[in-house]
């Protein structure tokens, strides 16, 4: 194995919710990793779980931590304030790509990841997209020709802005269909639901954010998170390739993140590495 590859991997963590205390517990009891920094937005909610010294209070410093991996899992507002700078001093693994439907910010951080000339690449965890390498393959080679994610949740477990959360708050005993449109117009929407239909999106390039169809069902008989993926490639109308999969994730009530995506973040993180430039899945 390479020096490269065998060495401990300085990680530097964005966020301290469920899922951000999740991995910094992995990070702390692993021999490959190595944690650099913790911030959150509020300081006090990281006072106690780790050593003084890891808490970045200040953001704009994470230089001072030379870390070789930023892990955001805060708030998508973090990739637009610092996502470039990020990239020029690690790489850097994005937990919230809902931002990314915003063409503005896409571009921009596209273009510093595909650019880069400090070596660093934007990694993009898959978390509840299951088959998120084959749909790129087929993106790739222009096969792909339609996709549609339904995510399906208990009314508690969404966090939903605007029209969403007025219509989600409605619901009572029947399974309610919030949304069902282009993924783009979804994410401003609930930014911190439907990051799965995001990676569809980015995994899906060549129909992207305006191409991909997201559906969002709220359900109050679920004690799971539901995540539908249909795939249609090429072929006559009656006979096209047709591929469908169903993930059940188990879940807390009125929990956003359902249980097996904290070991698939995990599994993604490790991973994000020796990768270069580019925007690569994870």
């Amino acid at each position: 194995m390479s020096e490269n590859r065998s060495k401990v991997r300085r990680v530097g963590v964005v966020g301290f919710g469920h899922l951000g205390q999740y991995l910094v517990k992995a990070i702390l009891n692993s021999k490959d990793l190595e944690l650099g920094f913790v911030w959150n937005r509020t300081y006090e909610s990281v006072l106690g779980h780790v050593d003084n010294n890891l808490i970045l209070k200040d953001l704009e410093k994470f230089t001072e931590r030379k870390v070789d991996l930023i892990v955001e899992v805060a708030h998508p507002c973090i990739t637009d304030k610092f996502g470039e700078m990020f990239l020029e001093h690690a790489d850097y693994m994005i937990g919230s790509p809902t931002t990314l439907a915003n063409e503005a910010i896409q571009q921009k951080i596209y273009a510093k990841a595909l650019s880069n000339s400090h070596g660093h690449g934007l990694y993009v965890p898959s978390g509840a997209f299951w088959g998120a390498e084959d749909v790129k393959k087929m993106a790739d080679r222009g096969t792909l020709k339609e996709l549609k994610v339904t995510m399906k949740k208990t009314p508690s477990a969404f966090k939903l802005c605007g029209e969403l959360k007025e219509k989600n708050e409605k619901v009572t005993k029947d399974p309610v269909v919030l949304y069902s449109g282009p993924v783009r117009d979804l994410c401003p929407l609930a930014p911190n639901n439907v990051n799965t239909m995001a990676v569809a999106a980015i995994a899906a390039h060549n129909l992207g954010f305006s191409g991909v169809h997201g559906c969002l069902v709220a359900d109050p008989s679920l004690d799971c998170h539901l995540v539908e993926i249909e795939i249609f490639g090429p072929g006559e109308e009656t006979n096209k390739f047709h591929v469908k999969t169903v993930r059940t994730n188990p879940a807390k009530t009125g929990v956003v993140t359902g249980n097996a995506t904290y070991s698939s973040f995990l599994s993604s993180l490790l991973v994000s590495r020796n990768k270069g430039v580019g925007i690569h899945l994870s």
